[in-house]
């Protein structure tokens, strides 16, 4: 498939309320006709809460799962998301990417943001996730990755270049929507890479206020989406596998890394 169509839900997220939450994302997602991958806010039905111990759910029995999957289903798409999981006497900020046959990936987050104390009660992820969707290979990521390099890293093994788009969901202050705006360009450029940012909008129970400026990324670093900080909107638009190979054949730095 040479062109992927993509859906940024950037929209707010109601406290530790999964069922208020899911009940918004089932609304706003009605506007969405025909996509291929739809994009949800970083702990997508909690927002972003230290709460393990309540509101964790197990992989196997998961009513974020059972949404997800059936919200996949029903609009042919993947769904790509993070939410608090447990797994045995660990909590992870788990990514979770879910096809339209119910085939579900996951990855955990490996940058845990310690301002916040993430780290204290969520563990790290250790491995990178890239998922083969539609001939596209998808690198799943969550919020503060970003701020690493070392963790997106592209690379060309045997001639064969590891990912094709990278991800990020987030709930991401706007106190730094600098920092934001500007790692999101320099993840595009330096692993020549179409990039996805989607933020969340609102203020949370920590008083804290998210502008969204969720955005798309061509391989170039151009900003191929429309600025709609604040706002609560589905940005939707299509990306070209031509184009990216075009960019790769005619600017071969990957070969460099």
């Amino acid at each position: 498939m040479s062109h992927l169509k993509v859906s940024l839900v950037q929209c707010q997220q109601f406290w530790e309320d999964k069922q208020k939450n899911l009940v918004h994302y089932d609304s706003l997602l009605q506007t969405i006709e025909e996509t291929d991958l739809i994009l949800l806010p970083e702990m997508f039905h909690t927002a972003f809460s230290m709460n393990t111990e309540e509101l964790a759910e197990n992989c196997s029995d998961s009513l974020a799962l059972t949404w997800l999957k059936k919200t996949a289903n029903n609009k042919k798409s993947a769904i790509y998301t993070s939410f608090i999981a447990k797994e045995g006497e660990k909590y992870f900020n788990r990514g979770v990417f879910v096809e339209p046959n119910g085939t579900v990936h996951f990855y955990d987050k490996r940058k845990l943001f310690t301002l916040a104390k993430e780290d204290l009660f969520f563990s790290a992820g250790e491995k990178q996730v890239i998922v083969d969707y539609k001939n596209w290979k998808i690198n799943l990521q969550i919020c503060f990755d970003l701020r690493f390099p070392e963790v997106s890293r592209n690379r060309i093994k045997q001639n064969v270049i590891d990912y094709d788009l990278c991800l990020y969901v987030a709930n991401w202050p706007e106190k730094r929507a600098a920092h934001w705006k500007a790692l999101l360009q320099a993840r595009a450029i330096e692993n020549q890479c179409f990039l996805i940012g989607l933020n969340r909008v609102g203020e949370d129970a920590k008083s804290l206020t998210y502008s969204g400026d969720s955005a798309v990324y061509s391989p170039y670093g151009e900003k191929l989406s429309a600025d709609f900080a604040f706002q609560e909107k589905v940005i939707e638009l299509s990306l070209s596998k031509d184009s990216l190979e075009e960019i790769r054949s005619s600017l071969n730095f990957l070969q460099d890394v």
